[in-house]
């Protein structure tokens, strides 16, 4: 009976060790809590980030298509003026030339003429003492044009003032000065008024000058504006990774503190059973030993022992049968009162252990004396010897399951982190393949494709969230995607995860269904690519847009004979392929 005393104070002393474990676990979980409040924010701030992302992107395509629509006005405008030049120089040229050769021609004429000229008034010309007839034509017909000019002028004014005259006496002068009055008058309103259009023109000319400064302004500060964004996104980014990260530490820490837990729970409840196999009263503050789950007796005592000394003993049951039995145990609290202080002060388990060898040689000790103040009982040796080798039996296959379930959850923790290695390396090439492929498919560099797991901590056990942003359009969820981006997204995905660990060949039966001829040149040329770099692809395919594009064509038909017999056609395309496709395929393959 003190022997059993004692075991149960030592069992009660751990016991108080495993509930002040408890508790500090509790204090912990807690305050893990409260780190995963900062979840949802962190989570704002990735949308915010994709947000800003999006709209930076559309900023910079617009700009981006706004300048190279421009330059490519200005360049085919330029373009078209040096080709009117290029046309315009021969034909300047030659004229240039043909003026010249006059201009020669008729400086030579003009020279023969004044040697005759000089011959022919050479006795005139001395008698005036000139030096040839050229200057008295020059002097003479000077004069005579400007006697000409001035009586003319005099004639034309002179006839003017008749008519005029004439016309002043023929007509009422007083009436037609009223009326070149009112004309002045109204002259000088439309004037006015079209000066005051003037100055409105002008004012509007400099609202429109002053309108374009503000829109140069606005767009310097909106190129501003989209670098201080990306700068904060990089900022924002960066942030948001040391974030993952240290939730990341903490939930494998809480993990950690949950399987802990976990096991001092059900060492906890395997010492009750223990102790209510074994007859052992516990002092009780709270709750009764019937609160302690009953063995099943279903063969033997020893076999009830063995099935309920084990630390593997719950692992059969569900998880909400395990919480319900805790749940009913935690409600017994231990009375520590009657233990020594001293031993209430233990907590190293080597000090427990130490304690617990004394009080067995104690035991022993007093043991011996009993028996020999005592004559012995033949019956309670064997009684004792069959109790000690039921115990060591009992405490060998204990052990031996301890081991045994220590060995399966290491193996268990070995296989789970190969296969979220194994899950981590595949899904993180997919990610980084998909995108690029997807790019490829649209032709179009605004494209985007990405995954996201739900469960980021074990990935495999959840869904995984697959996103496409179509090129020219806002981002959209899957099922909002017309038929077409489906399937492009679709092929991406596939191509991706092909791209990881490639099997020898494809099989893809009609692929292009709700596929335009833009789409489907597109994949055809993606999938040429990949053949190319040694993938076999066979397509099922009814449209000549992309099984034009193979390399054989093999054809299935029905004949008629006794019944109905499909047999088949081949045909090599690559002994009938054009010039073009051929310098195509040398494109790509450069």
């Amino acid at each position: 009976k003190q022997w059993y005393q004692r075991r149960v104070r030592g069992d009660e002393k751990a016991v108080d060790g495993l509930k002040r474990s408890r508790d500090r676990y509790l204090e912990e979980l807690k305050e893990l809590n409260i780190v995963r409040r900062k979840e949802p924010e962190l989570n704002n701030l990735t949308s915010q980030i994709n947000g800003l992302e999006t709209r930076l992107k559309y900023s910079k395509r617009d700009r981006d298509s706004s300048i190279d629509q421009t330059m490519a006005e200005y360049n085919k405008e330029a373009l078209t003026i040096e080709n009117e030049l290029e046309d315009l120089a021969p034909v300047l040229e030659n004229l240039e030339k043909q003026i010249e050769e006059r201009a020669e021609k008729v400086d030579e004429n003009q020279d023969k003429l004044n040697v005759v000229e000089d011959q022919v008034f050479k006795d005139f010309c001395k008698a005036l003492g000139i030096d040839n007839i050229r200057q008295y034509e020059e002097k003479q017909l000077s004069k005579q044009q400007e006697k000409a000019k001035k009586r003319l002028e005099f004639a034309n004014h002179q006839s003017k003032l008749q008519s005029q005259l004439d016309f002043e006496k023929r007509r009422n002068t007083k009436g037609q000065v009223k009326k070149y009055e009112d004309q002045l008058v109204a002259d000088e309103a439309g004037l006015a008024e079209l000066e005051k259009e003037e100055e409105s023109q002008l004012e509007s000319i400099e609202r429109t000058k002053a309108a374009l400064a503000e829109a140069i302004e606005d767009r310097d500060n909106f190129k501003s504006q989209s670098e201080e964004t990306e700068i904060e996104l990089k900022e924002i980014k960066k942030i948001l990774s040391e974030h993952i990260k240290e939730i990341a530490k903490i939930q494998k820490l809480v993990n950690t503190q949950e399987v802990a837990l976990e096991q001092k729970r059900a060492e906890r409840h395997s010492l009750l059973k223990s102790c209510k196999l074994q007859d052992i009263k516990l002092p009780l503050k709270q709750g009764s030993m019937d609160d302690i789950q009953n063995p099943q007796t279903t063969q033997t005592s020893e076999q009830d022992a063995e099935s309920l000394m084990g630390t593997n003993e719950l692992e059969g049951m569900s998880s909400q049968s395990a919480a319900k039995i805790y749940e009913k145990e935690s409600k017994i609290i231990l009375d520590y009162h009657s233990l020594d202080r001293d031993l209430k002060e233990y907590i190293d388990q080597k000090e427990i252990e130490h304690q617990w060898e004394v009080y067995e040689k104690r035991l022993e000790t007093m043991l011996n004396t009993l028996q020999r103040i005592t004559a012995p009982n033949m019956k309670a040796v064997e009684k004792l010897d069959t109790v000690k080798e039921k115990l060591q039996e009992t405490t060998n296959e204990f052990e031996y399951a301890r081991k045994k379930a220590k060995k399966a959850k290491t193996d268990f923790e070995s296989v789970q982190k190969k296969r979220f290695d194994r899950f981590t390396n595949a899904f993180e090439h997919v990610s980084e393949k998909i995108d690029e492929i997807y790019k490829h498919l649209a032709n179009s560099p605004s494209a985007q494709a990405f995954l996201g797991p739900e469960n980021p901590e074990e990935p495999y056990l959840d869904g995984i969230s697959y996103n496409c942003v179509a090129p020219g359009k806002r981002f959209r969820p899957m099922d909002n995607l017309s038929g077409g981006e489906k399937t492009v997204a679709a092929l991406a995905l596939l191509f991706a995860i092909h791209s990881y660990q490639p099997s020898p060949f494809f099989v893809l039966d009609e692929i292009d269904a709700a596929l335009d001829n833009t789409n489907i040149n597109r994949v055809a040329k993606y999938i040429r690519k990949q053949t190319d770099e040694g993938t076999q692809c066979i397509i099922i395919s009814l449209k000549e847009e992309f099984y034009t594009k193979a390399d054989c064509l093999i054809g299935i038909y029905p004949e008629e004979d006794n019944c109905i017999v499909s047999k088949t056609l081949s045909l090599d395309l690559t002994k009938h392929m054009t010039n073009d496709e051929e310098e195509e395929e040398e494109e790509e393959a450069l």
